[in-house]
């Protein structure tokens, strides 16, 4: 399956298929649905629609998975997030307003949800959408019959591999070259936590767009894909690690443990009644992999992070993602000058 030659420029999308999170408490779980969150990547997509054509790839080619709990309409308040969850949390249970007069209460949220809904389907084509948890939103709940009605009456986009992507890159006769990108984008959800980490071909991938020089956005749980750079994968498909590459040291952000901590114990990943835990926490997993985290105090302040030595770009969750699509577009529009900037 080969990419076609497309009239305007064009940048890649890299969403995670992963479908259920493993959990490493309690003991034996088999892990809760995952997916990828739709506010993470629609403020990109709708910053550059009108001008680039979009290339989906999931790290195996297979059809990504949308994380029903990033619906909620909190997740939808960009920087103002934490304003908004207080805001919609005592309404829901204090004033126990019903789903949908919590609608009617927030129609600015109501309305970005419903934009980019609607983006999605433009551009993703038919894609499932995980199944709910016990603490998932109910207001999200309660559309959830209705948004995978929506999907399924689309036709299937196609996703490409990461490895067929790379090994189209390096044919010669191939119309494609990751080089030619104007940039690639990867949304979070917990779901990256399960493919983008310790994947030699997702490495392979990072370097020939080092190489390229082209610029890396990566979003709340997303920069953990950056644990993979010390992979490569020749032509051959031998694999070779090395500790020492060139995005060893990068300055990023990303979701932090506290954070993390804090959803386990009282939101939607909560398993009831018992501890959840995760296999690890993407800030530290980055620490230890030699990257230089910076995190803010309170989880919900938003932080992006433009590293231009390793042209990497990264937000610490959905209240960064206006941020992250501002400052794509302007290091798309320019890239002038060497700095690193943080917002």
């Amino acid at each position: 399956m080969t990419v076609p030659a497309a009239a305007r420029p064009r940048a890649l999308i890299v969403l995670s298929s992963a479908r259920t999170l493993p959990l490493s408490e309690p003991a034996e779980h088999p892990g809760i649905p995952t997916g990828f969150f739709l506010v993470e990547l629609a403020a990109i997509i709708a910053a550059f629609e009108n001008d680039y054509d979009f290339v989906l790839a999931t790290p195996d080619g297979n059809t990504p998975q949308l994380d029903v709990n990033g619906l909620a309409l909190n997740f939808h308040a960009a920087e103002s997030i934490g304003t908004a969850t207080a805001r919609t949390t005592f309404q829901s249970t204090a004033q126990r307003l019903t789903p949908s007069q919590l609608r009617e209460r927030n129609p600015r949220l109501l309305e970005r949800r419903n934009a980019e809904l609607a983006l999605a389907r433009r551009h993703l084509g038919r894609i499932p959408v995980s199944a709910p948890l016990p603490r998932t939103d109910k207001e999200a709940v309660s559309i959830r019959d209705e948004v995978v009605a929506s999907f399924d009456a689309l036709p299937e986009h196609t996703y490409y591999s990461i490895q067929g992507l790379i090994e189209q890159h390096r044919d010669p006769e191939a119309d494609f070259s990751l080089r030619d990108l104007a940039f690639v984008h990867m949304p979070g959800g917990h779901a990256p936590m399960v493919d983008f980490h310790d994947n030699p071909w997702m490495g392979e991938l990072l370097h020939q767009l080092h190489d390229g020089n082209v610029p890396i956005s990566l979003i709340c749980h997303a920069p953990i894909a950056l644990t993979s750079a010390r992979y490569r994968v020749d032509s051959n498909r031998a694999i070779t690690v090395n500790a020492a590459h060139a995005f060893a040291g990068t300055r990023i952000t990303t979701v932090p443990h506290y954070g993390e901590r804090m959803m386990l114990a009282t939101q939607y990943p909560k398993v009831p009644g018992q501890r959840t835990r995760l296999p690890y926490y993407v800030d530290v997993a980055l620490k230890e992999a030699g990257y230089d985290v910076s995190l803010t105090v309170n989880p919900s302040t938003a932080k992006v992070i433009w590293d231009e030595d390793r042209a990497v770009l990264t937000g610490n969750g959905p209240q960064a993602v206006d941020a992250q699509a501002a400052s794509l577009t302007e290091i798309v529009r320019s890239r002038t000058g060497r700095s690193t900037f943080s917002i």
